[in-house]
């Protein structure tokens, strides 16, 4: 700051001698010194403003000529210096430039310094000139940040056109059209913009009526629906990537998810339409899609769309929100999806269950898994909608027959979206009915074949589920109820009480019977029920008395794991790198009076451990599994471990209960989901941490897990395999033993671990490091008694790929044979 205080002296001495060229390379070298134009240059720009208008011409010639000759850094710094120097003189030195300047901005998401924007703005306003729509939307990008965006605040106020900010394909689209459509359609815009609140007022619902009023409903229905369709999709100006701020080109532009929530609750205030309850629950999915290094994309649009669900009348909306609540593990936006459904059903005067299960939709199916129309049908056929095609000789065909596109288009349309709803609903609704073993759901039998058996598109799922209905064990075979000796089951009464059918507490020779009886049936159940891992007091359980170590020591991937914890209904903080306290894994069980707790804490970076950009832990360590009576005080511990205790860093902790008092089901049940964390998100499965991770810390660990004793989980997959293997093509060539899946290949025999999927080569146990896809299709291997095992699905693929390694053609898995 002296040398500036220096050049400050200077350029007052040069000013007063008139030498306006002694005066310009002054002022450039204290911009080259600062770097900035503000903060230090206030006083050197103070003196240039008090020149006479003559003597400022000159200078601002001389600046001119400097900046022509300027290099790309002192460049930007002089045109901002010309702009101020010329103000007051009726000049518009440099204007082509600064149009240029702001023009560049078109791949710039924030600044960090709004000194030049706000210069080289203020002049082409002052101009009488309209600033480049990129330009506008990094002034109202930036203004919106909390700390360094109040310099733009003011500026960004008086900045009503775009009504949007261009660069996202549905904001883009929405102007063009609103534009064509008139100032009717802009005006819907600019009032959506101002959704800037958590609930639209009283004022802004009357106002977007008074919007709506002139307008066909149908036609606003028709062009939002077809704007929303187009958020999420890439920037048409993509930002230029920062390795500090990674994944913002998947963000959306805050200052159009302020319009985007307004047009949520404009469609709220139209009459209700499916169309409109089936973009709203993709707008919530879309706006909660994960970004790396951030989170949900942005929850306030998720959280505006749920509250419009809320408020729109009829069985599509409700049904799209029970749909969510078994879909979104984001806490925010499930409390939003909760209490909408909890209003609903008061109004209603049913159980939050109860709505959840009359919600479903048909989607058109006129009998349980099918619709058949005049030129085919729409089934339901597992975990998937097919639409199937005839031509008018009754010939299956691939796609729609020519008559049908020509006469019926609106049919064709409407049967393809109810295929994709149908996809999207029965996976939500498989797992809402896994989940009601804990539940401890109960139906009247009249009830229950309304809602499930018989229902359209969730019959498709209880027919392939067990059931104790009166106290009988029964399944769905052919035409019937039908219990184990497949004798159909008699006239049941209509209060008869029905359950999900569990395997704990049955006899292994029942358990063993309804497995053989879903194979002989060909039923493929839409999750594990009679193939049910059962989990089942251990001696060393019942020595430590009040806690389960079978999971503890694990590793785990933090970030998958949290994702697979909300899904199966557990509360769980990601543990960042802090000096901070968390509370376990909890499984809230309020129909048992009960709570339980996994003990986990984050992997200390000398220890090997990782941290993300956002500061999180990679990875985690496992501990115990407790149980809690529900309205005991809830455990913190440090990020980092140290044990935990009631409140920050005590070491008081309450007396968990014995576990032989905990019911047998609820053991089991929790015990499985824990079972199922380590199973997936271990980084014992990784094939690619062979060296143990950073630092080769975790290299018996992963040796031990990728080889190791088999969880009940794999014992489970493994007596699977021993009865499938056989009948496969590949069969004379694989059999079970001991934890493997052993093939023979042609090259070498290979040893597939039934509980990470990783492979040795016999007879020396080389490792063999395949990594398969991300999500792997289970290959074609005929009847599957259950859906939804990744692991069996990977052991497969492999053992397909090795029994014939003879026609393999990948470099990277032939370097290592």
């Amino acid at each position: 700051m002296a040398v500036l205080g220096e050049l400050v002296v200077a350029a007052r001495r040069h000013a007063a001698d008139g030498n306006m060229g002694r005066l310009a390379d002054t002022l450039v070298e204290a911009l080259t010194r600062t770097g900035r134009l503000y903060p230090g240059m206030e006083k050197p720009i103070a003196t240039v403003m008090a020149l006479p208008d003559g003597d400022r011409r000159r200078l601002v010639d001389a600046l001119v000529d400097r900046h022509r000759a300027g290099t790309e850094e002192t460049r930007p710094l002089l045109l901002q210096l010309v702009t101020l120097a010329v103000q007051g003189l009726g000049e518009d030195a440099l204007a082509t430039e600064r149009s240029l300047r702001l023009a560049g901005y078109a791949h710039v998401h924030t600044v960090w310094h709004g000194d030049e924007l706000s210069v080289l703005a203020a002049a082409e306003l002052a101009a009488g000139r309209t600033l480049p729509p990129e330009a506008v939307g990094v002034i109202r990008r930036t203004a919106a940040m909390a700390y360094w965006g109040k310099q733009l605040a003011a500026l960004a106020r008086t900045l009503h056109e775009p009504v949007l900010n261009v660069g996202e394909p549905w904001a883009d689209t929405a102007l063009a059209e609103a534009a064509e459509l008139g100032p009717e359609w802009t005006g819907l815009l600019r009032h959506a913009v101002g959704a800037t609140a958590a609930r639209p007022s009283e004022a802004w619902e009357k106002q977007g009526r008074a919007l709506l009023d002139p307008l066909d409903p149908g036609a606003v229905r028709a062009r939002l629906l077809g704007w929303l369709a187009l958020v999420g999709r890439p920037r048409s100006l993509p930002y230029e990537e920062k390795e500090h701020a990674p994944g913002q080109n998947d963000l959306y532009d805050p200052y159009n998810a302020n319009a985007l929530r307004g047009l949520a609750w404009l469609l709220s205030l139209l009459p209700p339409h499916p169309d409109t309850a089936r973009a709203l629950g993709r707008l919530v999915e879309t706006s909660l899609r994960k970004v790396p290094g951030t989170g949900p994309r942005n929850p306030k649009v998720a959280n505006a769309a749920v509250l419009a669900l809320s408020r729109i009348e009829g069985e599509p909306a409700l049904a799209e929100l029970a749909r969510l609540a078994s879909r979104i593990t984001f806490k925010g936006t499930l409390k939003q999806v909760d209490a909408g459904l909890g209003t609903r059903a008061a109004a209603m005067g049913l159980s939050r269950a109860e709505v959840e299960e009359l919600a479903v939709p048909s989607y058109g199916l006129t009998e349980v898994g099918r619709l058949p129309h005049a030129y085919g049908e729409l089934a339901v056929r597992g975990a998937k909608a097919v639409l199937t095609w005839r031509n008018a000789a009754g010939k299956d065909v691939k796609s729609p027959p020519a008559p049908l596109k020509r006469e019926q288009p609106e049919l064709i349309a409407e049967l393809k979206t109810a295929a994709k709803d149908i996809d999207r609903t029965l996976s939500a609704q498989a797992e809402r009915l896994d989940r009601q073993f804990l539940a401890r759901r109960s139906w009247a039998h009249a009830a229950w074949r309304d809602r499930y058996l018989d229902h359209p598109l969730v019959g498709t799922l209880a027919r392939r589920l067990l059931w104790t209905v009166d106290g009988t064990p029964c399944g769905w075979a052919g035409d019937a109820l039908r219990a184990l000796d497949d004798a159909p089951l008699g006239p049941v009464a209509d209060d008869a009480a029905v359950e999900l059918w569990h395997p704990v507490g049955r006899e292994p020779a029942e358990v063993a019977g309804w497995r053989e009886w879903l194979e002989r049936h060909g039923i493929t159940q839409p999750f594990k029920q009679a193939h049910r891992e059962v989990y089942l007091l251990t001696d060393a359980e019942r020595t430590t008395g009040t806690y389960s170590n079978r999971f503890a020591a694990h590793v785990l991937r933090q970030h998958q794991f949290h994702a697979l914890a909300a899904v199966r209904g557990w509360r769980n903080r990601l543990r960042l790198c802090v000096d901070d306290s968390y509370p376990p894994a909890m499984r809230e069980l309020p129909e048992w009076g009960l709570r339980a707790e996994f003990w986990i804490e984050g992997v200390d970076f000398e220890a090997g451990g990782g941290i993300t950009d956002s500061g999180a832990y990679s990875w985690l360590t496992t501990d115990q599994v407790r149980f809690y009576p529900a309205d005991a005080p809830v455990h913190e511990a440090h990020a980092s471990g140290g044990g935990y205790g009631y409140g920050r860093y005590s070491g008081t902790v309450a007396a968990a209960l014995p576990l032989e008092q905990v019911p047998a089901l609820v053991l089991s049940e929790v015990l499985r989901d824990v079972d199922l964390f380590v199973g997936v998100a271990s980084v014992g499965n990784d094939p690619t941490w062979q060296d143990g991770g950073p630092g080769g810390h975790f290299r018996a660990y992963w040796e031990s897990y990728g080889f190791g004793e088999l969880s009940q989980t794999a014992r489970s997959r493994g007596d699977l395999l021993a009865r499938l293997v056989p009948r496969l093509a590949i069969g004379d060539r694989c059999h079970v033993e001991g934890r493997f899946l052993h093939v023979r290949g042609d090259r070498h025999t290979y040893k597939i671990h039934l509980g990470s999927g990783n492979i040795l080569i016999a007879p020396y146990d080389a490792y063999l490091c395949i990594v398969p896809k991300a999500a792997p299709a289970t290959p074609d291997v005929g009847y599957l008694p259950f859906e939804g095992d990744r692991t069996l699905a990977v052991i497969l693929s492999k053992a397909m790929l090795l029994a014939r390694d003879t026609e393999i053609t990948d470099r990277t898995i032939l370097s290592q044979l």
